[in-house]
Formats: C-alpha cells, structure tokens, sequence
C-alpha cells in the first residue's frame, strides 16, 4: 500500500494544496512562515486521525477533539483569517492510497466488496471538532463501500506505518520518535495468541490488587460521604497495551553510557533520524515525515543523513521539509514541493527552486538541470562536439540549456567543484582520466561523499594501465595539423606506445628536438580540441573509444526527457 496523493483545505495556514503526488521521496520547500511544516504536520493529523477513527470504530466510541492535546483542534488548526465567516468552516484532508494485487484480495476478504486498488479517503472536521470519514470514490459500488467507512478506516490504519520527526528534536522528541516506532513494532504482538494469553495473564494477577486497593480507599470516603456505595480501580485495557509499547529508557555509550536526555541536540537528533534506517520493512504504507532534517547537525552530518534519507526512500515513503539544497530531488523535479501563499504546487524547474532557496547559480547554470564535469576546458571543446553526435537525446539537452559541460582546471578541484554544483541543484556526472590525479580526485570526492561508481565515468582504454580522454581520438584527426603547427610528425616510435597520451606527446617532441613546457602542452591539447570540434564524425579512434560509449550511456540514463 502506498499512499499516491495528498489534498488539505483550510489547515493553519494552508487554504489549499490539491492532490500533492507523494513519491519515494517528496520534498516541500518554501521560504520562512510560508507554511511548509503545517503541510506536513497535516498529514501527521491526517493520518493519527484516520488512526484514531479505526480505534473508534472498532470498539464504538464516538470522540470529539475539544483540547489542545488532540490531533486536531479547531480553534487552534483552522485557519484564524477564516473562523468568522459563515460559510464553509471545515478542514478537508484526502488521502488517495494504491493497493497491490495481494491487499486488493485482502479488502475483499475484510470488507467483502471488490476495489481496482485505489481507495481515495476524504476526512472532515469542523467546528464542533467531530472528524467525518468517508470513502471518495465514484462508481457503481460507492453505496455499499461507504455505508463501510468503519470498517475501511480499520483496514488502512492497521496498514499505516508513520513517523513523525519535528524540527526541534529536544530528548522529549527524541524520546518520542522512538515510542512511536516500538509501539508500532510491538502491535504487530497483539495478533500473538501467546502474547494475548500474558496480557491476560496480568489482568488477572493485577484484579485483586486494584479490588484491595479500591476497598481500602472506599472505607475512609463512606466516612465522609455515606451515599457512596463502592469505589472501583481499573486499568484500561489500551492503558495496559501502551505501557507495555512505551516504558523504556535509552542508553547511550559513547565512553559514558548516559541517558539521551542528557546527550547533546546532536546526537538527540540522530538519534530519532538514525534509528528509522534500521527499521524492517513492513507490508503496508510505511511513511516517514520529518521536519528539517538538517536542524541541529553540522554540514558533515548533513552528508551522511542525506544517505540514511535514500536509504530509507527505498523501503518507505519520505516527506520532509528543508531550506537546505542538499535534500532537493535533482532527478525529478517534481517530486519537490513549492510552499507559497498558502498553496502548494509542484516545481517546474530547477530554476524557480534556485530562486527560491536564493542560489545563485554562474549564468551557464542559470537553467541547468544536469552538469558533466570534466578536467580541462579542451575537453569541454571536445566532447560539446561529440556528444550531440553521438546523443540526440544530450544534443536537445544541450540545446535547450537543460545539460552544461563543466570544466575543473585540473583533477585536485573535483569535490570542490562538485559540492558547488550541488549546492547549485545539478544532478553531476563526471569524466576522469584514470592516471594517479584522477584516481586520487576520485578517492578524495568519494570520502567526501561527493561522488560514486555511479556517477563517475573513467577513461579506461582498453590495454593500457593509465590513460586519458585524448587517448581515445582518433590520431588521423590532428596529426596533421600539429606537423603543420609545430613540425613534429606523430609518425615516431616515441608516440607508438601504451603510455598515457600526455607521456607520448611529451616524449614524441622532445625527441624531436622540440621544447617541452605546461604552455606547449596546453596548445597541442587546443590543437586537438578543435580538430574534434571540426570532425566529430571521424573523432573517436574505434579501438579505443570504450569509455566515451559508456559516458554516453550514462549521461542518457540521467537525463530525464
């Protein structure tokens, strides 16, 4: 079960935000005070309300939200601009769920009625705080299917899974991320006829003590008032169950073991992020939603959090909010939230998040979702030309600005151009030359959790240790016109070798007789740069253009249409 779409109406200081895709991964975004945590938190209330009506429901009781305590109070959640006015005075929440085939079998079974697999459900609740839950759908089975609503409550909330992380993660919150997850763990024991056998267990051995206690305190109170006729002490059957969830103290060594109450707002708050990674995966709608999960966190963290999120996107739903681009889906735009005037729409390009977020991007990033970088800008010259030939998918990337080659003046300045183009919302992939510069930019970006296997592309000629872009073009294309610039003739033994290209160039002039220096490199790079530019049909030397292929494979795979 996956929960696909999300509406509210008049929640705080959202009035409207209609059907909101909820994704692996969903982002809301927005500046201060536009309302991106009372979004989420409407989702929150959403869901515990859902929750509670199953409970309800089950066990026919009929509450209404009179205080602050509850989930959703009126005074306090509908919108204060709007309370006055005569007319519609709900907040309306949607929820739109998809089922798979095997929960589709089970709703038959459970509610006796056939579903496609969506099951929309509507929650209203008004002034006098009573909430209303309805099943939203047309079609022929409607009658029968809402006259269940009870029933229907019952079946989603038993598969609903929901976390809720705030943004400011104290122990209390700390503390209460954690009880959440262990009651929702724990329920799984009350279907256990062993476990129900022990709760009963307890009830009986506790019914004397409480029978004792209620009639030691019932003599002193006829003293005073003689109308009483008995005193009861009871524990609620779901008292018993929550304090068996919920009793717990957490211990945490890091040379002292010390309650978390008395760690640092760090560690409270990895503590409440960490911990849902190594949750198992449950059938179900399993949703997380937290609030600015870069509170309290320092940017290092930042990076390592960002990984536990796509983790956990892989086995639930994640919703959170952020002013941080770093948490910014860069592969689908879509998925990321706007929050504006108390409406919420989805992004529709990179640049109104940049915008918003107040990112100044260079002018060549200004409408860039995609970034390839690489070394040097001859091989920006190179591969510009290049890649159009080989790609008409990258060629209309490149020609409406959605795809930029970013050069990096050498291999040592890759994680710091790369943490840039994060920062910047472009999905990065990079071209390295496999000599020890290259290896070593990698290594350093990977432990800067910069970069990975995916998103590198190696030049990798096929029978040579090292070697580099120019390695893989054709000879023919520019050896002419390097005899004809500096009269060296790549026709020698010195350049028939399978050393990297820049060791044989070296080496082929200098046997020439020809100086050798950085400047004179740089203009026979230029030479051959531009001799691409002019042929890039004849470019790619066909024994060796392996790893261009596979960049752009990669780069396809990357680019969305």
């Amino acid at each position: 079960m996956r929960l696909v779409n999300f509406s509210v109406t008049n929640f705080r200081s959202i009035t409207s935000a209609h059907k909101i895709a909820i994704s692996d991964t969903t982002v809301l975004i927005g500046k201060n005070n536009e309302g991106k945590s009372n979004l989420l938190k409407s989702v929150q209330v959403a869901m515990e309300l859902l929750q509670q009506h199953a409970f309800e429901e089950r066990r026919g009781i009929r509450r209404t939200y009179r205080d602050e305590d509850s989930p959703y109070f009126w005074k306090r959640d509908f919108p204060i601009q709007l309370q006055d006015r005569k007319s519609v005075n709900q907040t309306i929440f949607k929820l739109e769920f998809l089922l798979n085939d095997d929960e589709i079998n089970d709703f038959k079974k459970v509610i006796g009625s056939n579903l496609n697999g969506s099951l929309p459900l509507e929650i209203r609740i008004s002034k006098d705080n009573e909430a209303e839950i309805k099943l939203n759908k047309t079609g022929k089975n409607t009658k029968t299917l809402s006259s269940k609503s009870g029933k229907i409550a019952e079946f989603v909330a038993r598969r609903i899974y929901f976390n809720y992380i705030p943004a400011v993660r104290t122990d209390k919150e700390a503390i209460d991320v954690i009880s959440k997850m262990l009651s929702q763990e724990l329920r799984v024991l009350e279907q256990d006829d062993a476990y129900l056998d022990a709760l009963k267990t307890i009830l009986d051995l506790q019914k004397p003590i409480l029978e004792d206690l209620a009639n030691r305190l019932q003599v002193p109170l006829q003293e005073f008032l003689p109308s009483i006729k008995g005193v009861k002490i009871e524990i609620p059957e779901t008292s018993r169950r929550s304090g068996l969830r919920r009793d717990f103290n957490v211990i945490i060594d890091d040379g002292t073991p010390t309650n978390i109450e008395y760690k640092g707002d760090g560690v409270k708050s990895l503590a409440a992020l960490a911990l849902l990674k190594s949750t198992k995966r449950h059938s179900g709608a399993s949703i997380i939603a937290i609030e600015e999960p870069e509170s309290h966190l320092h940017p290092g963290a930042i990076h390592q959090l960002n990984e536990i999120i796509n983790v956990l996107s892989e086995s639930n739903q994640v919703i959170i909010t952020t002013h941080n681009p770093l948490f910014v889906d860069r592969t689908d735009i879509r998925t990321n939230i706007i929050i504006s005037d108390g409406k919420a729409t989805p992004a529709k390009n990179v640049a109104s998040i940049r915008d918003l977020l107040g990112i100044k991007a260079s002018d060549n990033l200004t409408n860039a979702n995609y970034a390839l970088v690489v070394e040097g800008e001859e091989d920006k010259t190179s591969l510009n030309a290049l890649l159009p030939h080989l790609s008409e998918k990258i060629a209309k990337a490149i020609k409406n600005n959605m795809f930029v080659i970013e050069p990096i003046g050498g291999a040592g300045n890759l994680s710091y151009k790369l943490s840039l183009l994060k920062n910047s919302l472009c999905v990065t992939h990079t071209l390295l030359d496999n000599d020890d510069a290259g290896r070593k930019a990698y290594e350093k970006a990977e432990t800067d959790r910069l970069i990975g296997v995916k998103s590198c592309t190696m030049i990798n000629c096929l029978g040579m240790t090292d070697s580099e872009f120019e390695d893989c073009i054709n000879v023919d294309v520019y050896k002419d016109e390097i005899l004809e610039n500096s009269g060296v003739s790549l026709n020698s033994a010195a350049f028939k070798n399978n050393q990297k290209w820049s060791n044989r160039i070296k080496n082929t002039y200098m046997s020439q007789g020809k100086p050798w220096n950085d400047k004179v490199e740089r203009e026979i790079k230029g030479i051959v740069s531009q001799c691409v530019k002019k042929n890039p049909d004849k470019a790619l030397n066909e024994h060796k253009r392996n790893s261009v292929d596979a960049l752009v494979t990669a780069l396809e795979q990357i680019i969305k249409s």
